[in-house]
């Protein structure tokens, strides 16, 4: 902070407080007072003319604080030589200004600070304050400055009264005035029972350091050039020079060291009944000083290197440039907090992004969940098909076999019916009946074989049927594969239903196959059967044609039971019989044929009823 931005802060709140109406412009003639009263503190000649040439087209208006700049600039600040001047005469004559507006004080109160006192925590104020109109100070800065002046008094510094103030969104936004600030000091929650003069020392020495850029003050004993005999001084460090006086007033300076980046500070041993020494070497001379104890001559020669690494640095104040870096540490600070915001405004981000992510994991896992239902809906619906088949099928068995038990019945019937018959005719009527049921036994055995072919093609027809299901449930599986490799383990679950429901069909396949080989079989036990009943008709055949030979005059008639192991049954395409039936007697056995006929028809008829209802095992 340069020389010409000290003097525009005082300045500016001297300008303020001509502003009566709050306006941000003031009268001509109060800025020539003021601007008059500048040039007198600054050491510059005044040019009473210049205000009116420069404000020449506005001659009966106000003048703002951006029109009053120009001027400010050219003909008084421009001319300033630093130096020249006092600056607290400066700073007294805008706080006199200013006081008388805006500093009201209750006079009669404890707490009220003295004037002079108010005037050096104003002149703090400006110098610890922000470069930015209008002027505020940060919390950090004047807590910074509450710290200085409670260790200048011996006391700590207790923030817990004004934490609240301090925590207020105003406070941390905008800042605090100098009017608040004072205002707070006059409250007492900071001097709460201390001595006002305590309170003014404490002050004088935070603005001799701070404002006055004084490191250090305090008495040591220097060993005199000439006499070389040891004297007391009171010394006043700036970075610049180590001045030395008879006394604390600071009234008769006895001389001033200049410090440069050639002088340094050298501990050394005590002699001549001092202690605690140390000097001071310049390009020059060296000075021996002697301070009161280790810790004092410690804060000395530490203060006197910083005064020098100040100078070789090229910086003329100390707290100017930690003000500097307490603001570089703000920033940073302020920098940190952004980026860690943003870094929390990311995480945020990333948090909403994983809960979106989260929630439509819930839709995909409810969309499986549904799909999961859909599934076992079908698979059930599947299982109630096979088990309506299974029942239809243990239906049509239960049916089959209830037909096969009653045709054995009906078969038995009517063997004993056959039996009746062969007791009742004669043995030729028997053996026609017994012909013609052989017949309608390979009738009804081809019939049968019809049946077992028609019911075999019909298990092919549902084999090939199962097979095609087969087929498409293998297809599906391998789509179901396919589209498990893309979607992983969520469709896991319908891969593992597609595979039973292959199992289930590959058993239903071998199910139909074991029936395919039962009806194979019962298609060889009927050709079996029929091929029986082929020999049982030529046996027949045999048998007849014996028992139709004619009997000459003097043979005897054979018995029943030696016909029977020479007769044969004739087929029912053999001419010999034809011949024989025609040859016979029509007369003799007229009646016997009659009767013979209505039982073969009837037997026929039967058999063919028979049939009709279902297959018939033949004897």
């Amino acid at each position: 902070m340069d020389l010409r931005s000290e003097l525009l802060k005082s300045i500016w709140y001297g300008f303020t407080a001509l502003d009566l109406e709050k306006s941000g412009k003031v009268s001509k003639s109060q800025l020539k007072v003021l601007s008059h009263n500048l040039c007198t503190v600054l050491s510059i000649p005044h040019d009473p003319v210049a205000l009116e040439e420069h404000f020449r087209d506005d001659d009966d208006g106000p003048v703002s604080s951006q029109g009053y700049m120009p001027y400010l600039n050219k003909y008084i600040l421009d001319k300033v030589v630093e130096g020249s001047f006092n600056k607290e005469n400066v700073d007294e004559l805008c706080w006199t200004l200013t006081a008388k507006k805006n500093y009201q004080t209750d006079k009669n109160s404890s707490t009220v600070l003295p004037e002079k006192d108010a005037f050096r925590l104003w002149c703090l104020f400006n110098f610890l304050s922000e470069d930015k109109y209008p002027l505020v100070m940060v919390p950090d800065e004047v807590e910074y400055l509450l710290k200085k002046v409670c260790m200048a008094m011996s006391t700590e510094f207790n923030c817990v009264e004004l934490e609240d103030f301090f925590s207020q969104d105003s406070v941390q936004q905008s800042g605090i005035t100098v009017w608040v600030f004072l205002e707070m000091m006059n409250s007492g929650k900071i001097t709460r029972g201390m001595d006002k003069s305590i309170i003014s020392m404490a002050i004088e020495e935070v603005y001799r350091e701070i404002v006055g850029d004084v490191l250090k003050e305090g008495y040591l004993w220097k060993k005199g050039q000439l006499r070389r005999n040891w004297k007391e001084r009171w010394f006043t460090l700036r970075p610049s020079n180590l001045s030395y006086y008879t006394g604390e007033d600071r009234k008769d300076c006895q001389g001033n060291i200049a410090l440069d980046g050639n002088c340094c500070v050298e501990v050394l041993p005590d002699r001549d009944g001092k202690r605690c020494m140390f000097c001071l070497k310049t390009l020059s001379k060296t000075y021996e000083m002697s301070a009161s104890d280790t810790k004092q001559r410690q804060e000395w020669t530490t203060a006197i290197q910083t005064a020098i690494r100040l100078h070789v640095e090229g910086k003329t104040s100390l707290h100017k440039d930690l003000k500097l870096k307490r603001r570089e540490q703000r920033e940073q600070r302020e920098k940190r907090r952004q980026a860690k915001e943003e870094e929390l405004q990311r995480l945020r981000a990333l948090q909403e992004e994983r809960e979106r992510k989260l929630a439509e994991l819930e839709l995909l896992k409810e969309a499986q969940k549904q799909a999961q239902a859909l599934l076992e809906q079908d698979e059930q619906r599947r299982r109630q098909q096979h088990e309506q088949l299974q029942q239809a099928l243990e239906v049509q068995l239960r049916e089959a076999q209830e037909a096969r038990v009653s045709m054995q019945a009906e078969m038995a019937l009517k063997e004993e019916e056959a039996e009746r018959q062969r007791k009742r005719i004669q043995e030729l009527e028997e053996m026609q009946k017994r012909l013609e049921e052989a017949l309608q036994q390979e009738i009804k055995a081809r019939l049968d074989e019809e049946a077992f072919r028609y019911a075999q093609a019909g298990l092919l027809a549902e084999e090939e049927e199962k097979m095609k299901a087969l087929m498409s449930l293998q297809e599906e599986q391998e789509e179901y594969i396919l589209k498990t490799q893309r979607e992983k383990q969520e469709l896991k679950q319908e891969m593992d239903a597609k595979s039973r429901a292959l199992e289930e069909a590959q058993k239903q396949l071998e199910e139909v196959r074991a029936n395919r080989h039962r009806v194979d079989q019962d298609v060889v036990a009927a050709q079996r059967k029929l091929r029986q009943a082929s020999t049982n008709v030529k046996h027949w055949n045999v048998q007849m044609n014996r028992l139709m030979r004619p009997i000459g005059p003097g043979e005897k008639r054979p018995s029943l039971g030696s016909s029977f192991s020479s007769f044969q049954i004739p087929t029912q395409r053999d001419p010999g019989l034809r011949l024989r039936r025609r040859s016979g007697s029509e007369d003799k056995d007229e009646e016997s044929k009659e009767n013979v006929d209505n039982s073969v028809g009837c037997d026929i008829e039967k058999r063919h009823s028979h049939a009709s209802n279902g297959d018939m095992d033949i004897p």
